[in-house]
């Protein structure tokens, strides 16, 4: 052999385990301070002085964004916050706290999660939507608002989908439902949901309610679109529900009537139950405020407008993915951007036909997050994962929390914007309405 060749063997010998281990070693990225490996550190639960803090916050955290999971929670006062684990491609939140001394700041929001929001639908809001976009509907935001009135609904869509798969469901059932017009009521548009047997023990007394509580129930729609039929799930659910009787009232809409037209209306409304709901049999002093939407809006709203006016306070309110901020960067309006059914270019549509002058958009009654919430009843904010309103609800909650308020605050996973009213074919519509409903009830029975 010759000396060059036993070199090269020898050579070859020596290098072996270096190799071996170099494959065998792990690899570790280098942050971009060249001190710690991405995506391995990890945040502690929040903890107060008596130990960890007890929230009843249900939003989901950024890692339940991105996995498309969250807890279920129960709605109740002492569901606890979970540890939040940083994402790869996120810094990892502030840890939240729910029930600190009344003036502590909440500045932390959830962050949406990332790619299509419409991928984390679960498999009922995916049938709905996907039969809302057979029904052909077009960009809202492309249209007029005479255009935009016409088109479809997610609520058809629902419809159709208990028709074609012929479910035996009547949202209707079990009420009296009527529409009801008085010399006094100028231009308010109300109608009534009243559980079926109260109805008959009042007698011939149309609209007598025997002492029931009233729900004052404000629809969705922007303050543009939609009408008393599009939401005419929700006040018959929560009539069967609560056992209460439902006004649902309607609004002018922009822009034949823009801000703050439909504001106003909803105050008048509230005060002409209040005038008229004893002689009708009901108790005055339990009347309640549920919205979705703008009508969320519109329900905060009334609750402040009753304390500035020193009416009846309501007893609780419940607000559903209410409108709630005006600014243009929250969280889930840039990462739910090209959520269904609504988006955040609809958004600034509604907008851009509401508003008669750019300054109004800071307005309290619109810009919610800056108006003074303090003194207000209970509040209910009930969310959806996939919608561009799901960070003012956040804000909304650390607000009024910040401001002394009691609130109960719950975002349900995998659903989107309008499933509140679809419990005949969404089942986490029919656990948010369970939600909304004891929420009610036990304010009821407090008064």
């Amino acid at each position: 052999m010759s000396t060059a060749l036993r070199r090269a063997l020898l050579a070859a010998v020596c290098l072996t385990p270096a190799l071996a281990l170099a494959q065998v070693a792990p690899q570790s990225p280098a942050s971009p301070s060249g001190n710690s490996v991405r995506g391995t550190a990890q945040t502690a639960p929040p903890t107060s002085a008596s130990g960890p803090i007890q929230s009843n916050d249900t939003r989901p955290n950024q890692n339940q964004l991105n996995q498309g999971q969250v807890r279920s929670g129960d709605g109740s006062q002492s569901s606890q916050t979970a540890p939040v684990q940083p994402s790869p491609a996120q810094p990892a939140p502030a840890p939240r706290s729910s029930n600190e001394a009344p003036g502590a700041p909440q500045t932390t929001q959830s962050i949406a999660p990332a790619g299509n929001p419409n991928a984390h639908q679960d498999m009922d809001m995916a049938k709905v939507i996907s039969t809302w976009e057979s029904l052909g509907p077009k960009p809202i935001e492309s249209l007029t608002p005479t255009e935009a009135r016409r088109q479809p609904t997610v609520a058809d869509a629902a419809k159709k989908i208990v028709k074609d798969e012929k479910r035996d469901v009547d949202p209707r059932a079990g009420l009296d439902i009527t529409n009801r017009r008085f010399a006094d009521m100028g231009d308010l548009r109300l109608r009534w949901y009243v559980p079926e047997k109260a109805a008959r023990n009042a007698g011939a007394n149309a609209g007598n309610g025997a002492g029931l509580p009233i729900i004052v129930f404000f629809r969705g729609g922007g303050w543009v679109i939609a009408d008393l039929d599009t939401y005419d799930a929700t006040p018959a659910a929560l009539a069967r529900k609560t056992g209460a009787a439902v006004v649902s009232v309607d609004y002018p809409m922009a822009p034949e009537k823009r801000f703050p037209a439909a504001h106003d209306e909803a105050m008048e409304a509230y005060r002409y139950v209040l005038r008229n709901a004893g002689g009708w049999g009901y108790d005055a002093n339990r009347v309640a405020i549920v919205g979705e939407s703008a009508g969320g809006n519109l329900a905060m709203n009334v609750a402040i407008g009753a304390r500035e006016a020193n009416l009846t306070r309501p007893v609780a309110v419940v607000a559903v993915y209410p409108v709630a901020a005006t600014a243009d960067d929250t969280p889930s309006k840039k990462g739910q951007a090209a959520a269904k059914p609504l988006n955040t270019p609809m958004l600034g549509w509604f907008f851009s036909h509401v508003l008669a002058s750019p300054e109004q958009k800071q307005d309290p009654r619109l810009n919610l997050v800056a108006a003074n919430l303090a003194n207000l009843p209970p509040v209910t904010i009930i969310g959806a994962e996939i919608d561009p309103l799901r960070s003012e609800g956040d804000m909304l909650a650390d607000k009024l929390k910040a401001a002394g308020n009691s609130v109960t605050h719950k975002v349900y996973n995998g659903v989107t914007h309008e499933f509140f009213g679809m419990d005949a074919v969404v089942a986490k519509a029919a656990e948010a309405q369970v939600l909304a409903a004891q929420q009610l009830q036990q304010a009821f029975g407090a008064r």
